[in-house]
């Protein structure tokens, strides 16, 4: 039977998580894969948490240099988060010829670069399934099951707050402020929100998921961005009139014309597999030149669920002495020959403000047809137009952004009675 010795650097939520299932596991992994899986080393700030959750006192390392140094690692797993120390800790290991599993997205997805090279010179695996989309198996399935594909498409939630958040405002009627609250102090959102509110974290899963997908290095400085914190109810419930339900996506697309990456609010049809994504759920939905259409789906975070795809990493690895690296080039940056689209189409919901009178919609048509931009479907809200105005809602066939970009800018700086105070994107 081969032993095989782990050490967790972090032991927060989800080196808890692991520690766990490797502790209660240990005798199933025996039998199942003839591995005898032992945490020997823990290296945690805090004792007190390390004692707590059962580790000998005898298995808390004073520092990263004890981890490298001891003959019985084969396996670290950094679960720490963040860039620093987590960077320096994981070349040390990989410099002393000890494999690395990570659930660290920021790192590996800023500097998988530097780790990777790492790991070949040194001749060991670098592991990060648990790194996008909690337990579910999206990388693996990249990877192993889905190469005989060309991929052209991969959309995905996967982030589990703000789908969360976005779920709660359309469930139950209240703000976005009100549910922020409710999900910090339920757990799912930071006391500091930002990374996940504003997009950051998906930026950072995206720019790993569509440089597996399309075998090229998609640098998170290459994906456009826009967050939820500017999204309103009353866009919520108009878009449910019309059949929408709205999350925020990760979109990744490989054409002929290019890539193209983002991550925005977008309206799905309420039809679409992905509109039932509810809660902390997360699901990525991927389709091959071959297969078509894959959704994976399930718990996007957690103790156990990130646990899960961590244990599975140490499983692989300590099964599969032949390392495998990236597909590509990777590099810091892009290749030169990868080319971007910035430009991207998409058809839009527009939410305008108009004066309750003759000719407004007129007018907004007519700088609609100077950039080519066809209306698909219009409906007049029904708020109290006390003051003169009225919510006037356009969904508009597929067009290019910088047109959108344009009319919203000469909508808004004519006075010609309405006013765009709200564009969300619309997938089909």
């Amino acid at each position: 039977m081969k032993k095989v010795g782990v050490a967790i650097l972090g032991l927060g939520v989800v080196g808890g998580g692991t520690y766990k299932i490797l502790s209660e596991h240990r005798e199933l992994y025996k039998k199942a894969h003839d591995l005898d899986v032992e945490v020997v080393a823990v290296l945690e700030l805090r004792k007190e948490r390390a004692l707590a959750l059962g580790i000998p006192e005898s298995k808390i390392a004073s520092g990263i240099a004890e981890i490298c140094s001891n003959p019985d690692v084969d396996i670290v797993v950094e679960v720490m988060g963040g860039v620093e120390p987590a960077k320096t800790f994981v070349l040390n290991a990989l410099n002393a010829g000890k494999s690395v599993v990570t659930s660290n997205k920021e790192l590996y997805c800023k500097f998988s670069h530097e780790l990777e090279k790492a790991a070949k010179r040194n001749n060991c695996g670098l592991f990060y399934e648990a790194s996008c989309v909690g337990g579910v198996p999206v990388i693996r399935a990249l990877l192993d099951n889905l190469q005989g594909n060309k991929i052209t498409s991969l959309m995905g939630i996967i982030n589990g707050t703000t789908n969360y958040i976005l779920t709660k405002m359309s469930n139950s009627g209240a703000d976005y402020e009100a549910v922020l609250k409710e999900a910090q102090r339920l757990g799912y959102a930071e006391a500091n929100p930002k990374n996940d509110v504003e997009g950051y974290d998906t930026v950072y899963k995206l720019s790993i998921l569509a440089s597996l997908s399309f075998h090229t290095k998609i640098p998170y400085t290459k994906i456009y961005r826009e967050g939820i914190t500017e999204i309103s109810l009353q866009d919520i419930e108009y878009g449910k009139r019309l059949g929408y339900v709205l999350k925020l996506l990760a979109i990744g697309k490989n054409s002929d014309n290019g890539i193209e990456v983002r991550v925005h609010p977008t309206f799905i049809p309420a039809d679409h597999p992905l509109a039932s994504v509810n809660d902390s759920y997360n699901a990525v939905y991927i389709t091959g030149d071959s297969v078509e259409n894959v959704m994976l789906y399930g718990r996007g975070a957690g103790a156990l669920p990130t646990g899960s795809a961590i244990v599975g990493d140490i499983i692989y690895c300590a099964t599969h002495t032949n390392y495998r690296y990236s597909t590509f080039e990777n590099t810091e940056f892009a290749s030169p020959s990868t080319k971007f689209i910035e430009n991207f189409e998409s058809a839009y919901y527009l939410r305008l403000n108009a004066e309750d009178k003759a000719g407004v919609l007129s007018n907004v048509a007519a700088v609609f047809s100077k950039y080519n931009i066809s209306i698909a479907q219009v409906i007049q809200g029904n708020d109290d137009n006390s003051d003169g105005f009225v919510p006037m809602i356009l969904i508009t066939h597929d067009t290019q952004e910088n047109s959108i970009r344009k009319a919203v800018a000469e909508i808004n700086s004519s006075g010609a009675g309405s006013e765009v105070v709200a564009v969300i994107r619309v997938a089909s």
